[in-house]
């Protein structure tokens, strides 16, 4: 089973959701980073459950254990092992998922791929799973923060049919964390909430995008054909459950403009750095970073599990219902904002460590 990350800056995540626990092994960090271990924290607070009343009820402190690969706070160079216990799991509230399979859930493809799996939760497949990926991601965040001040910075952008109207060179995290949806645009972000909120009370869920940007990346990042930059971030994101859709820059809009317009112009610089007077091409040319702020957008489906009765088949494939139970958001997107910097994040820490393999000598 792929439970595992990157190239050189690598990640394997393990657990279950109604399990012992969750964690993250992290392989190739460089030695002598220092780290701030209440950043890690913070990430994992940002996606933890029960942190509004439009996120899932669940009580989990989320509490990191660093294991190994740690003196006094600064890398080894070797791997980094993290824990978080599950302290509110509840398998009891999925006893009648065992009977049927819940509808655009992985229940049903699971079962055909592997002929069993853990059904509490969703066992993998829970969004659970990605607390590994933000742990390791805050690693990634310092390191590339260290190393070339590079600042990863994700937002709720669109809740159902509402989208906010900012620009991302305009956002902060103060923004950001500033309201419970995550939504720099107050105004929208306060629609946004009462749209949750409406549909939650009627059991249902929806979906949205996140818009994420990369401030000051590293020039060079990504390689020609299979490894494009674009290409590992695409994969990185739509890794994360209950995604549908990813682009980059001017995405599919770009699609309605023609090629005098959409190309992106070489400015003189003084410093030598590459400058363009747009950005279309999201930060990356040729799957090639070109130091512009790399804008990425992903969408998320709306929350598979809700309370509304729906039809389906058991295991058996006989014809039955199901209204699901347990503690579920009505909207994922708030909790997300974390999980798509921290996958960001990863695939540029592994590939800036790829790069310094790739530089000329002389």
């Amino acid at each position: 089973m792929g439970s595992s990350f990157g190239d050189l800056f690598r990640i394997s995540t393990f657990g279950e959701s109604h399990g012992g626990g969750v964690g993250v092994i992290v392989e190739g960090c460089p030695p002598r980073l220092e780290l701030d271990l209440q950043e890690i924290q913070t990430e994992l607070d940002r996606r933890r459950p029960g942190q509004s009343h439009i996120t899932t009820p669940r009580k989990e402190a989320d509490q990191v254990e660093v294991l190994s690969g740690l003196v006094d706070n600064t890398t080894l160079g070797t791997p980094i092992a993290m824990l978080i216990r599950n302290k509110d799991q509840r398998p009891g509230d999925y006893k009648e998922m065992t009977m049927a399979f819940r509808p655009s859930h992985a229940d049903a493809t699971y079962q055909a791929k592997y002929g069993i799996q853990a059904r509490s939760g969703g066992g993998r497949a829970s969004a659970r799973e990605t607390i590994g990926r933000v742990a390791a991601g805050a690693i990634a965040k310092q390191l590339l923060r260290k190393a070339c001040g590079s600042e990863v910075l994700a937002w709720v952008k669109r809740i159902h049919t509402l989208e906010a109207t900012i620009d991302a060179t305009d956002v902060s995290r103060e923004a950001i964390e500033s309201n419970i949806v995550r939504c720099p645009d107050q105004q929208a972000a306060t629609k946004m909430i009462e749209r949750i909120e409406t549909i939650g009370r009627e059991g249902d869920s929806c979906g949205g995008i996140i818009e994420c940007v990369v401030r000051n990346p590293a020039v060079g990042l990504g390689m020609p054909v299979f490894d494009k930059l674009e290409a590992d971030l695409a994969k990185a994101v739509m890794s994360l459950p209950a995604t549908k859709g990813f682009e980059i820059g001017s995405g599919f809009n770009g699609t309605l403009l023609r090629g005098s317009d959409h190309n992106d112009a070489f400015l003189p610089s003084e410093d030598g750095r590459l400058r363009t007077s747009t950005n279309n091409s999201g930060g990356i040319q040729g799957g090639i970073s070109n130091g512009e702020p790399i804008v990425l957008r992903v969408a998320f489906k709306p929350t598979a599990t809700i309370r509304k009765e729906q039809q389906t088949v058991d295991s058996e494939g006989n014809a039955t219902t199901l209204a699901a139970k347990g503690r579920h958001d009505p909207c994922v997107l708030p909790r997300a904002v974390p999980m798509v910097e921290a996958m960001v994040s990863l695939v540029l820490a592994d590939h800036l460590l790829r790069q310094q393999g790739q530089c000329s000598l002389w």
